[in-house]
């Protein structure tokens, strides 16, 4: 990433460039938006077993007293995400908010409390016939059903053939998912079925008019990061600065070309969080 202790590295676009040199400028009008697992965490076979990179909570501390907001935006419930990445109670960490269920529920730091919108009744139409879509798609060996109490995701990952496993229930759970109002959400093995409406570009977008910020910084890995790509595709269009990251994988391969920087992974993001907060602290 460069030979001094706090370079950085170089994104590849004009309009990244743009935006990070934006933030370095006024860190304080920054809003940091940041997925979780892929990003924050190491994807895992077992989702539960998912914890936030051990320098995470360091750099974000570092980093979030510089800056306007930090925001973790996950598909997770917002207390399963603070719970994971060791968030609550953490000095330095009294900007941060995590947007769970993809902006349904919110958690800040201030108060430690979390608030939520109401229940889409088709997520509990969609957990009872569940089990029995599986079972007649014949992909049930393997995977398995995550709860995500606002939304529910089946895992391909541990099946025997993955990526066929995937592939063959992809149309089952989006006529599922279409019956009871839901949408689907293809991930790196794993398919969602939560309700329309919202995103993480919706949660990003609002996040940021929230806090009037001047400049924004967004990283993640998966297709479900798309929309807050596109809501950073937006506010520069309309004149706030932006830099899009990707932490990279190969199973997501699309998400790098449209990033400004594309990361190695969950470490190398940490990693680069770590710098950000270096050279924006006081001299």
């Amino acid at each position: 990433m460069g030979t001094e202790p706090n370079a950085l590295p170089h994104p590849r676009t004009p309009a990244g460039r743009e935006g990070l040199d934006a933030f370095l400028a006024h860190p304080e009008r920054a809003v940091v938006g940041l997925d979780f697992d892929g990003t924050l965490a190491e994807i895992v076979d077992d989702p539960e077993q998912a914890r936030a990179h051990r320098g995470a909570v360091a750099a974000l501390a570092a980093l979030a007293p510089r800056v306007a907001s930090i925001a973790v935006i996950t598909g997770r419930p917002a207390g399963v995400a603070v719970r994971y990445g060791g968030f609550a109670g953490v000095p330095g960490l009294e900007r941060l908010v995590v947007l769970g269920h993809y902006g349904a529920e919110r958690w800040d730091a201030v108060s430690g409390a979390v608030r939520a919108a109401p229940e889409h009744p088709g997520v509990a139409a969609v957990r009872a016939e569940l089990p029995g879509v599986l079972d007649r798609a014949g992909a049930w060996r393997g995977t398995w059903i995550e709860e995500k109490g606002r939304a529910v995701a089946v895992h391909t990952r541990r099946a025997e053939d993955p990526q066929a496993a995937f592939d063959a229930l992809r149309a089952p759970l989006a006529d599922l998912a279409t019956r009871h109002g839901l949408v689907l959400e293809p991930g790196r093995m794993v398919l969602e079925l939560r309700p329309p409406g919202i995103d993480k570009g919706v949660a990003l977008t609002d996040h940021v008019r929230e806090a009037g910020a001047g400049t924004v910084v967004y990283a993640g890995d998966d297709l479900g990061d798309l929309p807050a790509f596109a809501a950073v595709d937006k506010l520069r269009a309309d004149g706030t600065p932006g830099l899009l990251i990707c932490s990279a994988s190969a199973e997501v391969p699309d998400l790098a070309t449209r990033a400004d920087l594309a990361l190695p992974g969950p470490a190398a993001v940490v990693d680069f969080l770590a710098r950000l907060a270096e050279r924006v602290a006081p001299a």
